[in-house]
């Protein structure tokens, strides 16, 4: 009979912490990415420090739109900072928020020419996001 792998055994959070749990690690490495990259792209919606983030809503969806695309980008930045919150707090809630956040983002920027790489890139942000979801459950659910 297999010995059962480590990751498969119940130990407490500071015992992992402490050993060389690999997908704890990787675990806790996308939380923290998954809290500061929405946090900071939410924040700079305000303050365009990195840039102006009005150029990647699509025009097809900005004609839609009840308010003007810079307030809708405003009201976008707000949900990114309470988005990376919730990974803070509930990874696993938090995980498959940001990738349908992903998604949406996503579907956005195939509408506008030129910018499918950054899609592309998005996708495998998602893929990150899901995968911390998925170790959310063995590391913080109960």
């Amino acid at each position: 009979m297999a010995m059962p792998h480590r990751v498969d055994r119940f130990e407490d959070r500071a015992a992992i912490a402490a050993g060389a749990d690999y997908a704890y690690q990787a675990f806790r490495i996308l939380q923290v990415a998954f809290v500061l990259a929405p946090i900071i792209a939410g924040v700079d919606k305000f303050i365009h420090l990195l840039l102006n983030w009005d150029q990647y809503l699509s025009p097809t969806l900005a004609n839609l739109l009840p308010v003007a695309p810079h307030t809708f980008m405003l009201a976008v930045g707000a949900i990114e900072v309470v988005a990376g919150l919730i990974v803070a707090f509930a990874p696993y809630y938090g995980g498959y928020l940001v990738t349908l956040w992903l998604w949406g983002i996503i579907a956005n920027l195939l509408m506008i020419p030129g910018y499918y790489d950054i899609a592309l890139r998005d996708f495998g942000l998602s893929l990150g996001a899901t995968a911390l979801a998925r170790l959310s459950r063995r590391y913080t659910m109960s």
